[in-house]
């Protein structure tokens, strides 16, 4: 059975390349065209494959569906959830999970910081979109057309003296964002907060949701909290390989 099962998945690597006829499968598999035609029809049966009128087949819709349906039905937040909380446990200091959704980036799930001085942000709450790290990850990975569109339409609040205040400054911050892989938020909503953060990355390597690390001037200073960086990144890397089912087993 566990044969059977091998070499039907074996399959469809084949197929994923493009349509292929039943000598081709055949082949890549080792096995006579009888043994190979039986795997594609039961394949064939359960939509899984799809055998065009010109005898080739291709990978059936089916197989499309069932992924984008496992894909929608992953939590991010579920996955996350043991990384941040670990993450926090190393650092000591607030950790945040985000996504981007309706033209707004909320935070999804946060880990309080152990120390006294605690941040305002709650689950559920908008981020401030034009500062705040998460966002810029987010919206940094959407395509260049819509990156543009959306930050024209937004408004820049001068939350501090180092808040972004225009599009143009967005979008290359953006840009600067999008090239290294990571953000940062240096007193941009709050002088006296700072705050880096690192993307998470689905199956298709979008991201789909970004975290960060955030704390006060009074428990650590900016280029402190930047050493966190390589920690930070390593924390998002490993939500991103359970995320899109990369990770060990």
């Amino acid at each position: 059975m566990s044969q059977t099962v091998d070499r039907a998945l074996s399959i469809l690597p084949l197929l994923a390349e493009g349509p292929a006829n039943l000598q081709q499968v055949s082949n890549r598999l080792g096995v006579h065209k009888s043994t190979a035609l039986r795997l594609l029809r039961t394949l064939h049966e359960h939509g899984i494959v799809y055998r065009q009128s010109d005898q080739r087949y291709r990978l059936g819709a089916r197989l499309f569906a069932l992924a984008q349906e496992a894909v929608e039905n992953i939590d991010v937040r579920e996955i996350a959830h043991p990384h941040l909380v670990e993450l926090n446990a190393r650092t000591g200091h607030t950790v945040h999970l985000a996504v981007y959704t309706e033209d707004e980036v909320l935070y999804i799930d946060k880990v309080e910081s152990r120390y006294p001085v605690r941040m305002y942000s709650r689950i559920g709450k908008p981020v401030a979109i034009t500062v705040a790290a998460v966002a810029k990850l987010l919206l940094a990975d959407l395509p260049e057309p819509e990156r543009r569109m959306v930050a024209e339409r937004l408004d820049y609040p001068p939350y501090t003296s180092r808040s972004i205040t225009d599009a143009a400054a967005f979008l290359e911050e953006l840009a600067k964002v999008r090239e290294q892989g990571w953000a940062t938020d240096l007193g941009g909503h709050e002088e006296s907060i700072n705050c880096v953060g690192a993307p998470v990355r689905g199956v298709e390597g979008r991201a789909v949701a970004a975290m960060s690390v955030s704390a006060p001037n009074v428990v650590v200073s900016a280029d402190e909290l930047l050493t966190l960086l390589p920690l930070v990144r390593r924390t998002a890397d490993a939500i991103s390989a359970e995320y899109s089912g990369k990770g060990t087993t």
